[in-house]
């Protein structure tokens, strides 16, 4: 029985899980997260299979304190000794054009995942914090790096190149990385699982941050996300795809700073710039009342998921199946809805008591249908963990 703990490291807080493997079977053991690092007001949480969550204030002025929390948490309960650990697995936002898969984290590894938080200022920081504070509690314990932008770098040429002057590419690695790349690689995998073969998948991971990715065979051909996390479909508070000139428009008439436009695209737009409500299910209430904001930031938001399947299609060249995760995309019947009513001409009919269903893994279309809709919760812990236990030992 080996035992893996998976870290997801943010700049104020950490989320953990603690999985028991068994050959092929992952059990969560334990989870939890360390809030408000750095901030007055921290704890610390556990949640120890299906018993009760308990919370621990404490203060965790920086993330060693949050991880030796976090282990000694662990111990009262999910293990009985620190040695009993085989490995940690960390999720890494960006690794650039230099990681293609998950990787043993060495000095080296460490530094480019340092090197490249100017692509990723929110995320790589917190997650070298991360790495280091466990090296410090457990020097001895292998780690792992596992990177959202890995499984986007089987994208073509033509799909993560930009049309800038060359060394903008070359000198500054400006290009399309995408994001939620673990995601989109597992809910495509199960995805071949349920229908008993890989093909032409269109994965839809829509939550408050959201991307949609075109997977064939298993390899990412092109995904909506670009060089940093803002583009693609509208999200809760990002703007998405925008005209390029927009913001130099606002900051020349509007006499805004680069930070105040970048303030404005990433939390203030999206449904929150629409509506004023950022959750989705604030949204929906809204909508359902007939509140015209909320009716146009519905229709805003499920247009752009239209015109990015739509496009995927073509980059395909036809689709065998679309699947809805994270969030919305797990818990959202009327979104789901309005997606496929959209999409009625490629021959998908919903089945409307499964598509009603919450947070299961289920297939909403007719078995009649000729493009195959799926539900899949997404499980970005599971994937890191298991390669996480191939790459240790």
């Amino acid at each position: 029985m080996k035992k893996i703990l998976v870290l997801n490291s943010g700049s104020s807080s950490l989320k953990y899980q603690l999985f028991n493997v068994d050959g092929d079977k992952y059990t969560v053991a334990a989870k939890g997260n360390a809030e408000r690092i750095g901030i007055y007001g921290s704890f610390v949480s556990i949640k120890i299979g299906d018993g009760d969550k308990i919370i621990k204030d404490v203060p965790l002025p920086s993330h060693n304190e949050a991880i030796r929390e976090v282990l000694n948490l662990l111990l009262n309960g999910a293990l009985k000794s620190l040695d009993d650990l085989d490995g940690v697995g960390h999720r890494i936002v960006q690794g650039g054009s230099f990681f293609d898969r998950s990787v043993l984290i060495t000095g080296d590894v460490l530094q480019k995942i340092d090197e490249l938080s100017t692509l990723a200022p929110l995320h790589n920081p917190a997650a070298v914090l991360g790495i280091k504070a466990v090296k410090h509690a457990l020097p001895h314990i292998k780690q792992v790096a596992a990177f959202d932008t890995a499984f986007h770098q089987s994208m073509p040429r033509e799909a993560f190149l930009y049309p800038l002057p060359y060394e903008q590419y070359e000198q500054h690695q400006i290009r399309r990385y995408g994001a939620h790349g673990t995601s989109h690689h597992y809910v495509a995998g199960q995805a071949a699982k349920i229908l008993g073969r890989d093909g032409k998948f269109i994965t839809c991971h829509l939550g408050n941050g959201a991307s949609i990715s075109a997977v064939e065979n298993g390899k990412c051909r092109d995904t909506s996300m670009g060089f940093t996390p803002l583009a693609g479909i509208m999200m809760g508070t990002r703007c998405g795809d925008i005209d390029p000139y927009i913001p130099l428009h606002i900051m020349k008439y509007q006499r805004k700073t680069v930070d105040e436009v970048n303030e404005m695209l990433n939390k203030q737009s999206g449904m929150l710039g629409l509506c004023g409500f950022s959750d989705n299910r604030d949204v929906e209430e809204k909508y359902l009342a007939g509140d015209e904001r909320a009716k146009a930031a519905m229709e805003v938001y499920v247009h752009t998921i239209i015109r990015f399947i739509g496009s995927y299609i073509a980059v395909l060249g036809g689709v065998d199946a679309i699947v809805f995760t994270a969030g919305i995309g797990e818990n959202s019947p009327l979104v789901r809805k309005m997606v496929c009513e959209r999409l009625a001409y490629l021959g998908i009919e919903l089945v409307e008591e499964a598509n009603n269903k919450r947070g299961e893994e289920i297939e909403i279309s007719t078995p009649d249908s000729k493009v195959k809709v799926l539900v899949i919760p997404t499980n970005e812990e599971l994937v890191i963990a298991r390669d996480t236990v191939e790459l240790v030992g």
